[in-house]
């Protein structure tokens, strides 16, 4: 497609697409309730991320709001470099500029996972820079039920089979949201062919030797089953409202178990073991995000093989997520380690 036709497009919120002009309403909503002026958008050259450079071009036609368009180059691959700079290109087309973050970080293991944390933690030193508080992803409805999947598969109690949060904070002053998470993947690859003409496919989205390749294979038997994504979706959205009404709670019950001063956190350990295990792994999780600000927690076995050391006539020192656990007496206490 032209970019004059693409450019009428977006002005026109895709109004001659009854689906994708359902979409662009929804997006704008979303990003309207948020009142910011700015915003980073993370993407990579997967359809779904075109999708959503394409909806925030055409919001920002709608409104004067501003978007900055960045991607981590993570160099893991051979032609990442290449592949990068041919995005840039595409997007230049359409007077979109792109700025290229390189990763220098040697990444060796936990490849997915660590590429990941790493590229939020660039993404936010790029945020601090430009003074902006809100990061958008193209995270979809397929991407939420792999998600809960993995974490299924992982053993998580209720905060994982939650899934992924519409807004998320992952930094003192920046937030994640995420306002495509109820949109079909097959909307967003229909968008990124009518406005882009292409997108770019990532190989690594066919190693088995990740998890999340390996669950994603299993859409189509699962409906062949009479299992709908439409359905686990449902349930996650009940689990996460569930969750919503206990963080009420337990927001009560950290404040009574923890003290939290300058680089160091104290929970105390006559209040800790009287809970049960979803409580102490919460309290566990949130004490290291207080000194660390990581985005992801620590997998669930190892929180509780942490918690049964803690609880044990032989505690023994531990690091976890970036913090070292010592004990006191009756006091556990955490301080960040480099």
């Amino acid at each position: 497609m032209s970019k004059k036709n693409s450019s009428v497009i977006l002005k026109s919120g895709f109004k001659d697409y009854s689906d994708l002009s359902k979409i662009f309403e929804n997006f704008c909503d979303k990003i309207e309730n948020l009142k910011k002026k700015k915003f980073v958008v993370a993407l990579s050259g997967g359809p779904d991320s075109l999708a959503l450079v394409a909806l925030c071009k055409a919001y920002s036609y709608k409104k004067k709001t501003k978007f900055e368009f960045v991607l981590v180059n993570h160099n893991i691959r051979k032609n990442s470099t290449k592949e990068a700079l041919q995005v840039k290109k595409l997007l230049k087309k359409y007077q979109i500029n792109l700025k290229i973050i390189d990763n220098k970080i040697k990444i060796n293991r936990n490849i997915q996972s660590q590429a990941r944390q790493i590229r939020y933690d660039l993404i936010k030193k790029y945020c601090n820079k430009k003074s902006i508080k809100i990061i958008l992803t193209a995270h979809n409805l397929e991407d939420q039920v792999e998600t809960f999947f993995i974490r299924l598969s992982r053993g998580s109690g209720l905060t994982g089979l939650s899934s992924m949060r519409t807004l998320t904070k992952i930094g003192n002053n920046i937030n994640l949201y995420r306002p495509l998470l109820d949109t079909k993947k097959k909307y967003l690859i229909k968008l990124s062919k009518i406005m882009f003409n292409k997108f770019f496919k990532d190989p690594s989205n066919k190693d088995q030797k990740f998890l999340r390749i390996k669950i994603r294979n299993l859409e189509k038997p699962l409906k062949k089953s009479g299992i709908h994504y439409e359905q686990i979706i449902k349930s996650i959205n009940n689990l996460a409202s569930s969750k919503a009404t206990l963080d009420q709670y337990f927001e009560k019950i950290f404040k009574e178990t923890t003290i939290i001063s300058y680089k160091k956190v104290s929970i105390d350990l006559k209040k800790f073991k009287s809970l049960n295990k979803e409580i102490k792994m919460n309290i566990i999780n949130l004490s290291i995000k207080y000194l660390k600000n990581n985005y992801y927690n620590p997998r669930s076995k190892k929180v509780i093989n942490l918690i049964s050391n803690i609880e044990s006539n032989k505690f023994e020192n531990s690091t976890l997520g970036g913090c070292l656990f010592t004990r006191n007496k009756d006091t556990l206490v955490l301080k960040s380690v480099k």
